[in-house]
């Protein structure tokens, strides 16, 4: 079990000074090395996102209506401290390995006509980060499952969720974005929706309705973590 290292410098800062270092062990070279890698993947635990039950595989038995789900962990420990770096201090290295992480989660084989669907940032998240964090995990997800892009829901309002509850996330959710009308729906395709996040679900369910509501037959849910707590 690696040990989980205290990074009292701003990540953003050493990463200019000095070379990165692995945010579990802090071997210096990479912001997650090899053996953490396979630690965060082996003691991983799988749950539905919506009811927290335990489940064995992408679909629960419970939530019937919610499409196969497959992530990396929930949302604690050294999984968490990786996704807080690479969105609140910048560490862009960080996509890639985080993409790798979900991969080994996802089926072996994707069905040849799957469209990954990263669900839009706010506009004022990418300004004030400087990047759009989830796009840039989409593209590397893309190149290791050898999948297209599709920027299929804009965003409409910049709606801040950080904070709110449960009911003002919901309400947030079903009007923050819309379906982009220069790409039209494929019902043979199988649409993979990517967040970072699942918190509660709110983004995530309002997607799923209206990719069905377009025509959208096939459907599964990619994310980083999930969290526990609503």
């Amino acid at each position: 079990m690696p040990i989980i290292v205290k990074n009292t410098t701003f990540p953003s800062l050493l990463d200019l000074l000095a070379p990165h270092t692995c945010r579990g062990c802090g071997r210096l070279g990479t912001p997650l090395c090899d053996c953490c890698k396979k630690y965060i993947i082996k003691n991983s635990i799988n749950f539905c996102p919506r009811c927290k039950n335990p489940k064995t595989t992408s679909k629960c038995k419970k939530c019937q209506n919610l499409p196969p789900t497959y992530f990396i962990d929930e949302r604690s420990g050294l999984l968490n401290q990786l996704i807080h770096d690479y969105k609140y201090h910048s560490i862009r290295a960080l996509a890639p390995i985080l993409a790798e992480l979900l991969a080994t989660k996802l089926p072996q084989n994707l069905p040849i006509n799957t469209v990954i669907v990263p669900l839009p940032t706010a506009t004022n998240h990418i300004r004030s980060r400087g990047f759009d964090h989830t796009a840039k995990i989409a593209k590397s997800l893309a190149k290791l499952k050898h999948c297209k892009i599709q920027p299929i829901f804009l965003r409409t309002k910049n709606t801040v969720q950080v904070g709110s509850d449960k009911k003002t996330r919901l309400t947030q959710a079903e009007h923050a974005f819309t379906l982009n009308p220069k790409i039209k729906i494929n019902p043979s395709a199988t649409y993979l929706l990517f967040d970072d996040v699942w918190t509660t679900g709110a983004s995530i369910n309002a997607a799923v309705k209206k990719l069905r509501q377009a025509g959208a037959k096939k459907i599964i849910i990619a994310l980083l973590a999930v969290s526990r707590l609503d």
